[in-house]
Parts: structure tokens; sequence; C-alpha cells
């Protein structure tokens, strides 16, 4: 599937020449999306039974990486997008696959809460049945979610809570904007993935139908382990990768371009540059060749799959935040100038790290898995 060859008109023609204007003014990308939409590239992840591409983690990754090159902001919202697709896929209704396998639908995780901060996987947010007499089954959700990507923009939101009465750590539910009770907290004006409006979202007595309920009451850990967790985490890698490589290419290009005069040499012709631009590009190199070892790993089964799995996303996000630190000593003050393009790179690349599950929460998994200790 050569998902590249139709994202690249996209890119060209809107992501490309939208992203400063999207950073300056903290805007969502709203065209950008229409256009993923109507090129298919929304219902990426969504089965050819109901009218989607039918594409993999493989396919995903490949268009995050090329949309983060060029604007971080529309990765994270489409990331955002095919996470929560991924569980409406195994578990959601037809008629909110076919629509997101048309780009008629915006889906987003709604996990991150006030009360259990970056441990998504154990909401504090509730479900109760509705009030004796109703008869039809209703179900409240009340919650405080911390980070919600596309609040507001989204159509539909992966929602986590407790269960509702089974036994297990949590249970999710398709929440559809707009709904009585739900509110967005203060518009976002971060460092950097500026446009992807992140926002608090409360849910007061929000009520939605049985139906709602994606999977098994209580299954809702073993969704985000067994779906979620994979498919966020290479994106979030293929995100962070597409910034280093951006950062790389744009570093590389200034300081050849640009010239010691009274030497008479580029500033590539200096060792410590050219030594600068050679450690970004390994850099670089090395975790988009994690990533591919990952997704390879997915794909067949392998036994260290899980292990890559929480490797990913700590070794692309350590090394966009070093990468984009060294194109900025590599170009100089003129770095701090925006048309250099490598000072956006550097602030975007700073939110991998603290996005749950945060780096040093997944150097603790990842030692607790080589050490034979139960992840989680």
């Amino acid at each position: 599937m050569a998902v590249l060859d139709v994202l690249t008109p996209v890119v060209s023609d809107i992501v490309a020449p939208e992203a400063p204007r999207i950073d300056r003014e903290g805007a969502y990308p709203a065209e950008a999306l229409a256009a993923l939409g109507q090129a298919g590239l929304l219902g990426l992840l969504s089965s050819s039974d109901v009218g989607g591409l039918g594409g993999g983690p493989r396919e995903a990754a490949a268009v995050v990486q090329e949309l983060a090159r060029h604007c971080a902001s529309t990765a994270m919202v489409v990331t955002m997008h095919y996470c929560a697709t991924a569980v409406i896929e195994a578990t959601g209704p037809e008629d909110v696959r076919r629509r997101i396998a048309t780009g008629d639908y915006l889906t987003t995780l709604a996990f991150s809460e006030a009360g259990s901060r970056s441990m998504f996987w154990v909401p504090t947010s509730t479900a109760t049945a509705g009030e004796a007499g109703d008869g039809d089954g209703s179900v409240r959700l009340d919650a405080r979610k911390s980070w919600v990507t596309s609040a507001g923009q989204a159509d539909g939101y992966v929602w986590s809570s407790r269960p509702l009465a089974a036994e297990g750590l949590s249970t999710l539910w398709l929440v559809p904007r707009g709904v009585p009770g739900l509110s967005l907290g203060p518009a976002f004006d971060g460092l950097g993935l500026r446009g992807n409006e992140s926002r608090p979202m409360t849910g007061e007595g929000v009520t939605v139908g049985p139906d709602a309920m994606l999977g098994a009451d209580g299954g809702g850990f073993d969704l985000m382990l067994g779906t979620v967790l994979p498919c966020f985490q290479v994106l979030s890698a293929a995100c962070s990768v597409g910034l280093a490589d951006a950062a790389t290419t744009k570093a590389a290009a200034h300081v050849g371009s640009t010239r010691y005069e009274h030497l008479d040499q580029s500033l590539a012709e200096n060792l410590v540059t050219r030594s600068a631009i050679a450690r970004m590009r390994v850099k670089t190199d090395a975790a988009a060749a994690l990533l591919g070892d990952t997704l390879a790993a997915i794909e067949s089964g392998r036994e260290d799959t899980m292990l890559r799995v929480l490797e990913v996303k700590a070794a692309a996000g350590e090394a966009a935040t070093e990468v984009t630190e060294l194109a900025m000593r590599a170009c100089g003050g003129a770095a701090f100038r925006k048309e250099v393009g490598v000072e956006r790179a550097f602030r975007d690349a700073r939110a991998a790290t603290v996005m749950s599950p945060t780096t040093d929460a997944l150097y603790d998994f990842i030692g607790r898995a080589v050490c034979g200790l139960p992840v989680f």
C-alpha cells in the first residue's frame, strides 16, 4: 500500500505550508485533517470490510513519521486518532467504524486524569448505573481528564473509567462530542505541539447508553495493554523519528550553506560542526532502526515484542531531544530564528519524554522486564 504517495500532496499543499502558522497561533490543523480524511488516510487502520484501507502499524507509522517531519502537531492528532481507531475497530459499533473509514469521524483517547496523572492505566473516574427506575440501562460517567488531544474537536472520545460493576482496573467507553455534562478546560498555550488542542476535559453526569461500552466491563486494562499501548508506543516513536530526521536535514542544510567569509569555508567544513551533524544522523538512524525492528516484532509475534514496544518510545524520544539540541548548537544563534527551521522541532520533541507512559516510567518497565519482574 503506497500510503506515502497518497500523503505527499497533502503534506506539500497543506501540512508543510500551514505548520508555521499552526505553531505560532496554536491553531488546530483542521484543514490538514479534512484533507487527510478525503484522501482516506484517517481510515488507514479501518478494515476494508467497512470501507477502510485495511492498513497496519507499519503504514500508520510511515504516515505519522512523514507528518512529524513537517508538523508534529498534526502528527500527534493523527497518532491519537489511530490509537482510538484501533480500539473502536476491535470493539466499537459498525456505524462509527464506517464513518472513520470514510474520513467523516475523528476520534481520540481520553485516558490521562488529574487523579492518576501519567499512570493512565489506573483511572480514578467513575461509571455508575443510571437512577433506579430509569429502565434504559444508562450509565453516568464522572471524570477530570487532564490531557485530551483534539479536545472539543474530535467526534468521539475513547474514555476510561473504573469498571461499572465488574472486577478489574478499568472499562472503556465511546463518548460523543457535545454530550451534556462534558466541558473543556483552558486552551493549551504550551512550549511545543501547540496545535494539537490538548486540554483538560471534565465529565459531570455525562450519560451514555450501555452500548457505549467498548469491550467488556472491567476489560479496559487488557485493551489498553494489548491494543492501545503497542499502537501509541510505535506511533509516538515515529513522531520522534520524524522530528529528529527533520532537524538533522535542516541543520545539515544550514551549516552547508552558511559560510565563514574570513576563512572562505562553510560551517560544515568545521570539524566540531561536522561531528555534531554526524552524531545527529547516527542517533536518528539508530532510533529509526529500532522502530523498524519493533514493527517487525509486532508483525511476526516475536517473543521480545513487549520489550521492543516498551523500548521504542523511550529510545526515540530521548534521541529526538538529543538530536534537536545538537541541531540548535550546530546552527548557533541562527537556530533561534524560526526561518532556520530547527527551533520548532526542538520544542516539539520535548513532549515525548513526559507524555504517558513517560520515559522514566518506561525505563522502570524495561528494567522490570529485563530482570524478570512483573511489568505492571
